[in-house]
């Protein structure tokens, strides 16, 4: 089978790290792909949907996988399937749950999927008012697309007020902060529950947990993640079964009241405090950098598991998992998730152990056939082992022999 991949970030190399391990796979595609990726990479938009269905006809493509959230949002998934071609990742009017964070609540509101208090703003002066019935600190997101960095916990109504101020008028997230989205602040401890999805099945993976702050003990301003570990070592034991009932059943049931046809991922991000449970908010691909961790752990053959929920037979599919330990640290560049500067020389990469996996986020080639810095966050060091402190040290020891200018990391990662 011929597999194409969509996407160049750290989320995508482990799909396709994955994906060329299945017995099924002959040749492996990615557009646009990155240096680490052990696949056929094709320049070009992740946006360009007449191009992608051109390479998708000329390589004779089996299925299409769509890593990022701005396809699937803007329909790709939809352009591919009407022309005749399978894909993993759900149709644009399921990819809204992310596309609309307004939506996404009204819908956990309608289908009685426990979430947060929060109220619709799209105006500054009724904004303001609304902020009353909240206490503090309180959450203001940027109902659009905003590449991970949306969501501001206000300490203070002054700092909620500008904070409403620059996203209503455009200047912070341009039309992606047209609407807002007022929310209660939770506190607990976050999860991501990722799962498989076709229309009659959802197949939990095994827990994640991601740590968003720039800096240690979870300080500084939220970033797409600054590392992982697999399972979730906070998460409270016989939380399963909540899930299932709370969360999961809800879903699949308002999926089919609602009529969307949903094939893909869905990642929920969870609150959790004293057993009790809230959604966060849902997103329709696979979370970076939980895919890393969580893949590096699955047992199954990916593909068998893509090609199930395209095709609608994921009930066929035998999921399992490894029971091993799974840590993951993002290495950035200095400056993230502020402005920083691009094209510095990666080195070291050479020189690591054979048990390291490292998927590249935000690289590139130069001129002279250097990898190079090219994102905010730039490589996503991975270990297996047996235990959280194994994994741990696997992961920290190799990255003293990786270096680029102005490297940064937590040193944190899967600790409380």
């Amino acid at each position: 089978m011929k597999v194409l991949v969509i996407g160049s970030g750290g989320r995508e190399h482990a799909i396709a790290w994955k994906l060329k391990q299945s017995k099924h796979v002959t040749e492996l595609y990615a557009i646009p792909g990155n240096p680490g990726m052990d696949a056929v990479c094709i320049p070009g938009s992740v946006e360009d949907m007449p191009f992608i269905l051109k390479t998708v006809e000329e390589k004779g493509i089996d299925l299409t996988v769509i890593g990022p959230e701005v396809p699937l949002c803007m329909g790709l998934a939809d352009y591919l399937e009407e022309r005749g071609h399978k894909v993993f990742g759900p149709r644009k009017e399921s990819a809204i749950l992310e596309g609309s964070k307004a939506f996404s609540k009204d819908f956990m509101k309608k289908h009685n999927i426990p979430t947060a208090k929060y109220e619709e703003v799209t105006d500054y002066e009724s904004a303001v008012k609304a902020l009353d019935a909240f206490d503090l600190p309180v959450v203001v997101k940027a109902d659009g697309l905003a590449a991970g960095k949306g969501v501001v916990i206000c300490e203070t109504k002054e700092q909620a007020k500008e904070e409403l101020k620059v996203m209503l008028d455009g200047s912070a997230f341009g039309d992606a902060g047209k609407k807002v989205v007022l929310e209660e602040f939770l506190t607990g401890f976050e999860c991501s529950l990722l799962c498989f999805v076709d229309h009659d099945t959802i197949v939990p993976m095994v827990s994640a947990k991601d740590h968003k702050q720039i800096y240690d003990n979870n300080e500084g301003p939220n970033t797409g993640g600054m590392g992982t570990v697999s399972p979730n070592p906070f998460l409270p034991e016989g939380m399963e079964g909540t899930f299932k009932e709370k969360i999961l059943d809800p879903f699949m049931k308002g999926l089919h009241e609602d009529h969307m046809d949903y094939r893909g991922v869905v990642f929920i991000g969870l609150m959790i405090k004293d057993q009790d449970v809230k959604v966060l908010e849902f997103n329709v691909r696979f979370g970076d950098p939980e895919t890393q961790v969580i893949l590096m752990r699955l047992e199954s053959d990916l593909y068998e598991v893509m090609y199930g929920c395209a095709t609608n037979t994921l009930k066929d599919v035998d999921v399992k998992w490894k029971d091993e330990q799974a840590t993951c640290v993002v290495l950035a560049s200095g400056g993230y998730p502020g402005s920083y500067e691009k094209g510095k020389v990666i080195t070291g990469l050479d020189h690591l152990p054979e048990d390291i996996v490292v998927f590249h986020a935000g690289t590139k080639r130069n001129e002279n056939n250097e990898i190079v810095t090219n994102g905010g966050r730039v490589l996503n060091v991975c270990a297996l082992g047996h235990d959280l402190e194994e994994t741990r040290k696997k992961v920290y020891d190799a990255i003293e022999n990786i270096h680029f200018d102005g490297m940064y990391m937590r040193k944190d990662i899967g600790l409380h």
